[in-house]
Order: C-alpha cells, then sequence, then structure tokens
C-alpha cells in the first residue's frame, strides 16, 4: 500500500518510508500543526482485526506515552484513521544497534558496549518504576544518534501484542534469539525479562553474536530454556571479567539468580566503567522464600554419632530375641515368595494401564513417559505441522488402533505395549518468488508452487498494463513458512476512460473548444500572433493529434490574436520626475530652469518641446498595436521607460 503524500488524522503528511518492522511499517512524516518532522509506525493488517488487541495497543501506547527520558523514543500520539492504526514518535537521525553490530561484524569495544548498556538500562529503570515492561529488548528497537545517545523504542506495544495475539511458539514479535526462557515458554514475563534480554545485547555486542542460534525458532527457544551459554570472555578474550560476570548473571535461566531491578543492574555497569577486572558482581543463590541453615561440623559429628548408637541398639534388640528374628526371616521368605508368583503371573498376562497423554510435548519428555509406563516409545515418522513446534508430538497410535491427537477415550493397553509417534519437524519454510512484472495467471502459479497462498489486491495503475503484478507485500527471496499468505497488487489498468486526441488547427476558438470538450477533455485557452494566419483561428494544440490520454486531461489550445490600431496617451509630471526645485537669485527671486522634453513610442518621437522643470502636466496622445515602449528623455538623458499593452491599457504616466 502506498500512503505517500496521505494525511493521517487531518495532521500527519506522510513523506515517505523509511523501514519495516514484525509488527508495523515506519514512515517520515509532517506533523502539519507543531511544522515538524514526526516518525509514524503504522499496524501491519494481521494486529488490527482484533478488537481486544486494539484496546490493549491504545492503551498500552497512551502509557508508555507518559514516559519522559533522554533515552527513550519519545511518543507523541497514538491514533486511527479508516483502518490505519498508528503511533506517532520522535523522528531520530541515527542508526539501530543492529546495523552498527552488522556493519562491524564482529565485536564492539568493551566500554562502548558498555555505555549503551547503561544508557540503554536507564530507560529500563525509568519503565519499570512506572510499570511497563519492554518486553522486545533488542538491537534492532535500540537507535544510536550520530551522538551516540542510545534511544529505546516499543516501549509498552509489545506487550499488547504478546497479551492478545501471540502464544509460546506462535507468532512472535521481534526475534527469539533475544527472548528471555520464560518468554520463550509462554510463562509470565515482567521486568526480569527485559534484564535477561538486555544481557543478550551486551552478549551480543561484545562477541558479536548471540547466545544461542539455530535453524529455526523453535529450537532457539529451547536452548534459551535449556543450555547454557559459552561465557562471553571465552569466545573474546578482550572482554574483562566483571563484564563477563554482569553478562551471565544477566542471562540466569533461573529469575530469582538475575539482577531483580534495572538499578541494581546499573549499578554494577558503572562500576565495571571504572573497574572492569572487579569482584564486585554477587553471585549468589537467591531465594527470597528460604533462609539458609548453616550447621557446624561438630553438630554435625554429633548426629552421625548418635544415629550410629540407636541402629546399634536396634541391631542388639534383635540379636536378643530369636524367636522375633525368626518370625521376621518367615515373613520376608513369604514375601519372596508371593512377589515370585506375581511375576509370574505378570509375564503370562500384562497388566493394562493407561496411555499417558503426550500430545503436543517434547520428544524427551514422552519418551520418558511412555517409558515410566512401562509401554515402548517409537517414531513412526516426521513430518511438517505448522500448529505443533519442531521436536513435539502430533499423534499418537497403539498395536490396536489409529493415529489419534486425543487420548481422553483411548483404551487401556497391555503393559510393553508399543507406542507409535508422529514426530512435527516444525512449520515448512519455504522462499518467496518474485512475481513482480508476471501476469496474474503467472504470478498465482509461481506462489502455489512455492506452497504459498496467494491474496489479489486489485488497484488501478497508469504505468502498469492491466492484469499484471504491480507490487507483491512480501519481499522476494525472503523465507516464509508454507502455507502464509503472500498479498500481491494486480493492476486493472488506470481505471479512467481513455481519449483519443484530434486536430483543431485552423479551426475558430469556439468551434475548437467544442469539439474538445465533446471528447471529455479540458480545454485551456492561450494566444499569440502570426500575421500570415486568420485572427481568431487555432495555430497549435499543447497534444498532438491522435495521441491517447486519460479523459479529464487537459489540452492547452493557442488562438491567433492579431493586434489592432489603438489610440494611446501619455502623462509627464515633469516636475516630479526630475524631482526639481527653484534655485533663488541674490535678491531672493526663483529662477525656474527650462529643459528639452522628448517623448518616444517604440521608433517614434511623439513630442519634443522645451518646457520648464517646474511643469505638471504635460501631455500627448500616439496611435499604435499590442505591445508598445515609452521612453522620456530630458535634455537628451533617458529619465523613464515603461512598457503598455495597449489590448489592456491605454494610458501611461511618468512622475
Amino acid at each position: 500500500m502506498n500512503l505517500e503524500g496521505k494525511l493521517l488524522g487531518s495532521r500527519y503528511e506522510i513523506i515517505e518510508k523509511v523501514g519495516n518492522g514484525g509488527m508495523a511499517t515506519v514512515y517520515k512524516a509532517i506533523d502539519k500543526v507543531l511544522k515538524r518532522n514526526v516518525a509514524v509506525k503504522i499496524l501491519r493488517d494481521e494486529f488490527t482485526t482484533d478488537e481486544e488487541f486494539i484496546r490493549r495497543f491504545e492503551a498500552e501506547a497512551q502509557s508508555a506515552a507518559r514516559l519522559a527520558h533522554a533515552n527513550i523514543v519519545s511518543i507523541y500520539d497514538v491514533g486511527v484513521d479508516g483502518n490505519l492504526y498508528y503511533i506517532v514518535m520522535e523522528l531520530i537521525q541515527g542508526k539501530t544497534l543492529k546495523e552498527i553490530i552488522i556493519k562491524e561484524r564482529g565485536p564492539l569495544p568493551w566500554k562502548w558496549s558498555i555505555n549503551m548498556a547503561i544508557q540503554i538500562a536507564s530507560a529500563l529503570e525509568m519503565a519499570h518504576r512506572n510499570n511497563i515492561v519492554h518486553r522486545d529488548i533488542k538491537p534492532h528497537n535500540i537507535i544510536v544518534t550520530e551522538d551516540g545517545v542510545a534511544k529505546v523504542t516499543d516501549f509498552g506495544i509489545a506487550k499488547a501484542v504478546s497479551n492478545s495475539t501471540i502464544t509460546a511458539f506462535g507468532t512472535t514479535i521481534g526475534s527469539v534469539h533475544y527472548f528471555s526462557p520464560e518468554h520463550a515458554r509462554g510463562g509470565f514475563t515482567d521486568a526480569k525479562s527485559d534484564l535477561y534480554s538486555l544481557g543478550v545485547v551486551m552478549y551480543e555486542m561484545v562477541t558479536g553474536r548471540v547466545p544461542f542460534d539455530a535453524d529455526t525458532p523453535v529450537s532457539v527457544a529451547l536452548k534459551h530454556m535449556q543450555e547454557e551459554p559459552e561465557e562471553p570472555i571465552e569466545i573474546n578474550p578482550n572482554v574483562p571479567a566483571a563484564v563477563n560476570k554482569i553478562i551471565m548473571k544477566a542471562l540466569k535461566k533461573d529469575t530469582t539468580l538475575r539482577y531483580q531491578t534495572a538499578s541494581e543492574m546499573l549499578e554494577d555497569l558503572r562500576k565495571a566503567l571504572k573497574d572492569p577486572d572487579g569482584e564486585f558482581i554477587e553471585d549468589v543463590d537467591y531465594d527470597p522464600t528460604a533462609r539458609t541453615q548453616v550447621i557446624d561440623r561438630n553438630q554435625y559429628r554429633n548426629a552421625k554419632k548418635n544415629n550410629g548408637k540407636k541402629d546399634n541398639k536396634f541391631i542388639a534388640f534383635i540379636k536378643n530375641h530369636k524367636k522375633l528374628s525368626v518370625f521376621i526371616g518367615l515373613i520376608l521368605l513369604f514375601a519372596l515368595s508371593l512377589g515370585g508368583t506375581m511375576l509370574a503371573l505378570n509375564l503370562t498376562n500384562p497388566a493394562e494401564v493407561k496411555v499417558p497423554n503426550i500430545i503436543g510435548i517434547s520428544q524427551e519428555e514422552a519418551k520418558q513417559k511412555i517409558e515410566e509406563a512401562k509401554l515402548k516409545y517409537e517414531v513412526e515418522k516426521e513430518e511438517y505441522n505448522k500448529d505443533v513446534p519442531e521436536g513435539h508430538i502430533i499423534s499418537l497410535k497403539t498395536e490396536i488402533g489409529n493415529h489419534v491427537k486425543d487420548v481422553t477415550n483411548l483404551p487401556a493397553v497391555k503393559e510393553g505395549s508399543t507406542i507409535s509417534v508422529i514426530v512435527s519437524k516444525g512449520q515448512e519454510k519455504t522462499t518467496v518468488p518474485k512475481v513482480v512484472g508476471l501476469e496474474k495467471e503467472e504470478a498465482e502459479q509461481a506462489l502455489k508452487e512455492a506452497k504459498l497462498e496467494v491474496e489479489i489486491i486489485e488497484e488501478t495503475s497508469k504505468k502498469v498494463e492491466e492484469g499484471y503484478v504491480i507490487s507483491q507485500e512480501t519481499d522476494p527471496d525472503t523465507e516464509a513458512f508454507a502455507g502464509d499468505t503472500v498479498k500481491i497488487h494486480v493492476s486493472t489498468g488506470t481505471g479512467i476512460k481513455q481519449v483519443n486526441v484530434i486536430s483543431v488547427a485552423g479551426k475558430t476558438e469556439t468551434d475548437a473548444k467544442k469539439a474538445l470538450e465533446a471528447l471529455g477533455l479540458k480545454v485551456n485557452i492561450a494566444y499569440d500572433e502570426d500575421s500570415s494566419k486568420d485572427n481568431g483561428t487555432v495555430l497549435k494544440q499543447s497534444i498532438e493529434a491522435g495521441k491517447t490520454v486519460d479523459e479529464g486531461t487537459t489540452i492547452t489550445v493557442t488562438v491567433n490574436k492579431l493586434a489592432e490600431m489603438k489610440q494611446g496617451k501619455v502623462t509627464v509630471n515633469l516636475k516630479s520626475l526630475l524631482n526639481y526645485t527653484p534655485t533663488k537669485d541674490e535678491d531672493g527671486e526663483e529662477v525656474i530652469e527650462k529643459g528639452k522634453v522628448k517623448i518616444v513610442v517604440g521608433n517614434d518621437t511623439i513630442y519634443n518641446e522645451t518646457k520648464e522643470k517646474t511643469t505638471t502636466n504635460i501631455s500627448t496622445t500616439f496611435s499604435a498595436k499590442g505591445n508598445v515602449t515609452i521612453k522620456v528623455y530630458v535634455d537628451d538623458i533617458l529619465k523613464g521607460t515603461k512598457e503598455i499593452n495597449l489590448n489592456t491599457t491605454t494610458s501611461c504616466t511618468f512622475e
């Protein structure tokens, strides 16, 4: 959708698109009221169809708009125009932190990285104090100005999206590479989740790579939940010890072992700048619900000694009561005999067990549950599935049944039975082909062959022929999931009636205008003079005959207009023109000078007389055509020049 030139909310004029994100498209715009440039984020269509989401979005964005901080991109306005939901923000000149990391192709200087982290943590500190959790801290959402100031954007908006529209392994806002473990598993996220994400950003700055990477988002999410990252100092030996510890503490999977507040993390970051190898970072087990009890070594020895005495007393009791010992032996013998009998029964007639519910869980968990139920686990096959994460169970079947996705009414099976499962390979991926310039049918076929759905949006175009693809909303050569919908815009032509221009040369002005307007064209009349052609006839037209144009196009017709002889009049206020003041003689009498006044029209002198320089009303007439140049000379010195068109005015005054 081309929005350039559109006026949003009768206030914000879109100038140009400056970027795309997972949630919105960013445009540069002009605030017509405050006369300043702003950034406008317009939400993508998929986030505007849910009323609950829109309510959350507006509430979160308005809440974030109250944040005023040097390291937070200011939100000026939130609004809706038709079906376009938008946020108006401060326009920042700079690059995203992700662009800087990509450009460097390796670790960034640790001091510079810590300065960035301090600014980001400072922004988070302000937000968390106002009960706003970002939930999408990543380098893409951090803009670094030309002066080196970090600005965090999209505060509060990720929360609106995640609360209403995403699941742990469904549509994700931002990149899973920066998710906290609790976010990745779809659990409760709070301020400590932002601090984990900041730890990932710091890790990437000082090592040049993220702590966890894999072929699919699901695999990355699982690593966040299950694996420990390689320490930054092992990848980049130039990372100071204190900086390494700060990052590793922020990346703790257990939220109670992480930094508990942004203020706490800020304090260590500032210390690290001054003492990069210091031992000031606390790395202790943190349990807010329990206190650690320290047991004295002597207490331990005494306890062990007393337990030993009790054991000895029990053994002595048994030896001193032989009859009791014989009784206990008989009981044990009976138990062993009964156990053997039961074992034999189990081998010939295995017990029935209920099949555990393993649908949707990971292979590892599924296998463990199946084996704990004394059943055999078998993978029948793997297949793509858009609803079940990679490595998780799609369906199961027993030796006597078909594959099912619900074990509620599944009958019990014998111990040792084999449970066959189908494991998800995740959603199948594909590459979006380029279809711009193809005919609609060719484009549809290309997208279907790429296992993609297609949505046709028809629109008029003056440049693209009817039936051909103007643009596609998903960029070509990008990765997508099989079954995703790609929107393509197909031309319906101009949508305007076409007109074949006729020649009106030689016609009268009236006839020419009438003929062209009958075709649906707008006519503009201009005039020129050609003494070789009849007066009032058309000399030329701005669009040549035979050319096809849109109905309503303006065509200029030039009509011959010969000048007519007309009477003109020239008036001269000689005193004013010369700014003349008489002098006085010795007796105080005025002495008035005279001058020769000459008036020339074109090449003709129409007046030539000597007059006192105090004269105010010299007047003369002349005859001429069209445009004339009039000059006034006094004592053969040019004092004034004017040009007039006798078709529009016939008098000229010099003063």
